[in-house]
């Protein structure tokens, strides 16, 4: 039988396999364990951020777009002129953003006895390069009347 409990532990007889090792194997697979589980925990973190500063972007985009729509409004209605393009560069926390107002005429429309034009506005912001990850376009449209 082995072994023998009769001699001390550290002795082992000739027919009985020696049994050491096995908890350096455990603690190896449970360092792979660990490392893995920090590696994918960095890459969520990482994706997180990326997204969260994409939201931000993202809406920093819609406000230069609404700016276009805002500039290219007052443009029809108080001046009357509708340029069919025009690029903005807009400031404070919009900086950094392309904006391209189109705006189209239509009309006049005769409506009880009064003449109405309208103008349809369309404003695109975007920053970055087409196709990369970090790239944001927002596009807004609207329909005025004067």
């Amino acid at each position: 039988m082995c072994p023998d409990w009769n001699k001390p532990i550290t002795i082992c007889n000739a027919g009985c396999p020696a049994q050491r090792g096995f908890a350096i194997v455990a603690a190896i697979f449970l360092v792979v364990v660990l490392a893995a589980l920090g590696a994918f925990m960095l890459t969520f973190s990482t994706v997180q951020h990326i997204t969260s500063a994409q939201d931000i972007q993202g809406a920093r985009a819609y406000q230069a777009a609404r700016t276009g729509i805002e500039w290219g409004a007052y443009q029809a209605l108080r001046n009357s002129s509708c340029t069919p393009s025009t690029s903005l560069t807009p400031g404070g926390t919009q900086a950094g953003f392309g904006v391209t107002v189109q705006c189209t005429r239509f009309g006049p429309y005769t409506e009880g006895g009064s003449t109405l034009l309208m103008y349809q506005i369309t404003s695109t912001a975007s920053q970055g390069t087409l196709g990369s990850a970090t790239y944001v376009e927002r596009q807004l449209q609207a329909t005025v009347g004067k």
